[in-house]
C-alpha cells in the first residue's frame, strides 16, 4: 500500500512556510512570489500589503488563472476591493487568506488539478 498522496510530474507544492520564508519544491524563498500550479515561480516585488498596486496584478492577469489564494502574512488581512477589479473583470477568483492558510489551500486545489496561483506575501 502506497502511502504518500500521487503528485502529477511537474507541479510546483508548498513544502513549508514560516513568518520569514516559503518552501517551494525544495526550495526556500524568503521575498514575496507567485506560484502558478506548473512552470516557473514568478518573482513578486511586493513588500507589503499596503504597498500592492493594480500593476502587481499583472503577471496573475497573463496567467490567466482560475483561481488566485492571496495570502496576507501571518494574519489575515483585505486589500482594498479596487485593487481587484481587473481579476474580477477577467473572471479570476480570489480568495484571501493568512499565508500559512493560503499554502496548504493552495496545494489542496493543485492536487486536484485546478488552475489554482498562490500569491504569497512573505515577510510581511
Amino acid at each position: 500500500m502506497k502511502f504518500q498522496p500521487d503528485r502529477p510530474e511537474g507541479v510546483n507544492v508548498i513544502h513549508a512556510y514560516t513568518r520569514t520564508s516559503v518552501s517551494v519544491n525544495g526550495q526556500v524563498h524568503t521575498r514575496s512570489l507567485l506560484v502558478p500550479p506548473t512552470g516557473d515561480l514568478i518573482d513578486w516585488p511586493v513588500s507589503s500589503l499596503e504597498a500592492l498596486t493594480e500593476a502587481d496584478f499583472q503577471p496573475i492577469l497573463d496567467a490567466r488563472p482560475e483561481v488566485v489564494i492571496l495570502g496576507t502574512g501571518p494574519t489575515l488581512r483585505f486589500l482594498k476591493p479596487a485593487l481587484l477589479r481587473h481579476l474580477m473583470a477577467a473572471r479570476i477568483g480570489v480568495e484571501t487568506m493568512d499565508t500559512a492558510a493560503a499554502c496548504r489551500t493552495y496545494n489542496i486545489l493543485v492536487g486536484e488539478g485546478r488552475q489554482v496561483m498562490a500569491a504569497l506575501l512573505v515577510g510581511d
